[in-house]
C-alpha cells in the first residue's frame, strides 16, 4: 500500500493513523473477545490506554514525515522555477511607492503579485536561531561514531549520557546492571542508548571498543546502542554568559550537560513510545523497565494528563517522557542551555505550562503535581561519588529508593581463612566466607593471596567469586588468578606448565573485566586441599568480595 504525496496534507494524515490503527485491529479484537470478568476488563482499559500513547507516537512520527516531505516539496518548486524567476520578483512595479514594492518583493507566501506567485514559505525559528554556531559546520548535527543494529519502536527508551570522568568511571557497571534488571522480554522490547558526550574520538573509540567487547551480545540483538556527537555541535564555551553567579567551569559544565540531553533526546525520540533520562552512574530495581511501563499506561487509562513520570527523587535521574512530547524538552532547552541547569529548566518548563500568576503558589504546586507524577519507592538509586563537574564529590542517595542488597551469603565448605590484604573495619574475609557481610581490603598489590585452607580436602565441584558491590561497584579484583592446590597433582601437571605455579597451585580461572570469577575444577584433579586468589598487578581502589561460594556437593535441583 502506498500513500498517494499528491494528497493533502490532512487525507495523508488520516491515511496514516487509518494505517496504524489497521495494524492494531488484530491486538483490539483479540481483547474484545476475551473480557469475561472485571479484571480482564480493566486490561482492556489499560491496553487501549497503551494503544493510545502508541499512536501519539506514531503521529509524532507522521509529522516528522510531513515535515520531510514539505522541505523537499519547497526544494521541488524552486528547481522547477523559470530561468527568469528572479527577474521577474524584481520586476518593478511603476503604480507603488518605492517602500511598497521593497515590501512585496520581501514577502513570501503572499497570493500575488503582479501575477507572480513566489514559491516561498514563512520560515520559522529554528535550532539555528537558539545555536546559530551549528551553521558554522556542515556536520554539525552529524553523528560522529554510531553503533547501532537498527532497532525501532520499543516501549521503552533509555538514555544514558556519559563523558570523562577525572577520577573513574561507573558507566560500564551501570550498563550491567541495567541488563541484570530486565527479564528476556523486557530486553526485547527496550532500547539503551548510551551517549559518548565527547569529542575526542580516541577515548570515544576506547568507550565503544570496551562496551562492544563487554556486552557484545547485547550490541548484535540491539539493545544497546552508541553514539557520539560532531565537535562542530558545542558552541566555543569559552564564550558563554556567566549565570546565577557560578563558576566559568560550572556554567560550562550545566551548559553543555543541557545540550547533551537535548541531543540524546533528539536521537531516542523516533525509537520508542517512552523515554527515561538517565546518568552513567546508577542502580536500578529489578524488572523496572515492566514497574515503569504499567505506572504510565496507568495514568494514562486513568486519563491523566502527565509530562513527566518521576522515578528517582534526585536531580534528572529517572525521568519518564512520552517521546511524542520530547520536542517541548528539546527546545527548551536549547533556548536556555546557557542560563540554568537542567533539572531547573524542566521545572521552568512545567512551571510555565500550568501555573496561573494570578493565583496563589499553592494551587501552581497542584497543578504541577498532575502534571510531574513521583513513584514510589523509587527504582533508581545514584551511586557515583566523583562528579564529571572537576572537584566535585555528591554523596546524594534516594531515601525512597529502600536498602540495597551488598552481599550475597552462601553455606561454605569449613576451611581456616587467611589474607595479606588489611581489612577495613569489620569486613574481614572470614566473616564474608561465613556469609555475614561482605569483606572490604584495601588497595591489593602484586603478590598478595587470599588463602582458603579446607579443614579436610574436598571435590570442588564450581566456585563463584564476586567483587565490587551496589554502593561501591568500582571496588573490585583486577588482574587476579583462581588457584587451587591438589592433595596429589596429577602427573600431566608438571613444569614448565603454565597452569602450574611454582608452589604446586593449579590456574583454574581469573577475573574478568567485569570482576567476577565463575568456573570448575577439573574431575581430574580430585580432592583439593586449599584454593587461592592471587593478586598479579596494582589497584587503584580498595577492593570487595561481595559473594564467595564454594561448591563441594551437587546441590539439589
Amino acid at each position: 500500500m502506498a500513500l498517494n504525496l499528491a494528497m493533502s496534507p490532512l487525507r495523508r494524515r488520516h491515511c496514516f493513523l487509518v494505517l496504524g490503527c489497521v495494524l492494531f485491529v488484530p491486538f483490539c479484537c483479540f481483547i474484545l473477545f476475551s473480557v469475561p470478568d472485571v479484571s480482564s476488563e480493566q486490561l482492556l482499559i489499560q491496553r487501549i490506554a497503551e494503544l493510545q500513547v502508541k499512536l501519539q507516537y506514531l503521529d509524532s512520527m507522521y509529522r516528522t514525515r510531513q515535515e520531510d516531505l514539505r522541505r523537499l516539496t519547497e526544494h521541488i518548486d524552486l528547481l522547477a522555477l523559470p530561468p527568469n524567476a528572479s527577474a521577474l520578483l524584481a520586476a518593478p512595479v511603476p503604480e507603488l511607492r518605492p517602500e511598497v514594492k521593497q515590501l512585496l518583493k520581501n514577502m513570501s507566501g503572499m497570493a500575488a503579485a503582479q501575477g507572480v506567485h513566489p514559491p516561498f514559505s514563512l520560515r520559522m525559528p529554528s535550532s539555528y536561531h537558539f545555536l546559530p554556531h551549528l551553521l558554522d559546520d556542515v556536520s554539525s548535527l552529524r553523528l560522529a561514531y554510531l553503533l547501532s543494529k537498527g532497532r525501532l519502536g520499543v516501549s521503552v527508551v533509555l538514555g544514558v549520557p556519559t563523558v570523562k570522568r577525572e577520577k573513574q568511571s561507573y558507566l560500564m557497571d551501570t550498563l550491567n546492571n541495567l541488563i541484570e534488571g530486565m527479564t528476556v522480554e523486557e530486553a526485547n522490547d527496550s532500547l539503551i542508548v548510551v551517549f559518548i558526550a565527547e569529542t575526542d574520538m580516541e577515548y570515544v573509540l576506547q568507550v565503544a571498543k570496551e562496551i562492544e567487547f563487554r556486552f557484545a551480545a547485547y550490541i548484535e540483538s540491539g539493545l544497546i546502542e552508541v553514539l557520539a556527537p560532531s565537535a562542530g555541535y558545542y558552541p566555543d564555551f569559552g564564550k558563554l554568559r556567566i549565570t546565577l553567579g557560578d563558576s566559568p567551569e560550572r556554567v560550562r559544565w550545566r551548559s553543555k550537560q543541557n545540550l547533551d540531553f537535548a541531543y540524546l533526546m533528539s536521537y531516542s525520540q523516533s525509537k520508542g513510545t517512552f523515554y527515561v533520562q538517565l546518568e552513567d552512574d546508577i542502580l536500578a530495581k529489578p524488572q523496572y523497565i515492566s514497574e515503569m511501563k504499567k505506572f504510565a499506561i496507568d495514568k494514562t487509562s486513568k486519563k491523566e494528563a502527565w509530562f513527566v513520570l518521576d522515578f528517582c527523587q534526585l536531580g534528572f535521574i529517572g525521568k519518564m517522557f512520552k517521546s511524542a512530547e520530547l520536542p517541548w524538552l528539546i527546545t527548551f532547552f536549547q533556548m536556555f542551555y546557557n542560563d540554568k541547569p537542567v533539572d531547573w529548566l524542566l521545572d521552568h518548563l512545567l512551571y510555565t505550562k500550568v501555573c496561573n500568576y494570578e493565583k496563589n503558589n499553592d494551587i501552581c504546586k497542584r497543578e504541577k503535581a498532575r502534571k510531574w507524577i513521583h513513584y514510589k519507592p523509587s527504582l533508581f538509586q545514584h551511586i557515583g561519588t566523583h562528579s564529571s563537574l572537576k572537584g566535585k564529590v555528591q554523596k546524594l542517595k534516594d531515601k525512597q529508593f529502600g536498602k540495597v542488597a551488598l552481599f550475597f551469603p552462601h553455606a561454605n565448605p569449613e576451611a581456616e581463612i587467611t589474607s595479606d590484604i588489611k581489612h577495613y573495619k569489620q569486613y574481614t574475609l572470614r566473616r564474608a566466607y561465613l556469609g555475614e557481610t561482605f569483606y572490604w581490603g584495601l588497595l591489593p598489590q602484586p603478590g598478595d593471596h587470599l588463602i582458603f585452607k579446607f579443614a579436610t580436602p574436598i571435590p570442588i565441584r564450581s566456585y563463584l567469586f564476586k567483587s565490587g558491590n551496589a554502593e561501591h561497584p568500582s571496588d573490585k579484583f583486577y588482574n587476579t588468578t583462581v588457584e587451587v592446590l591438589p592433595v596429589a597433582a596429577p602427573r600431566w601437571l608438571s613444569p614448565p606448565s603454565s597452569n602450574l605455579t611454582s608452589d604446586g597451585f593449579v590456574i583454574v580461572g581469573k577475573f574478568d573485566s567485569a570482576g567476577i570469577a565463575r568456573g570448575s575444577v577439573d574431575d581430574a584433579l580430585g580432592r583439593i586441599q586449599a584454593l587461592r586468589l592471587n593478586v598479579h598487578s596494582d589497584s587503584e581502589n580498595w577492593a570487595i568480595l561481595s559473594e564467595i561460594h564454594i561448591q563441594d556437593e551437587v546441590e539439589p535441583r
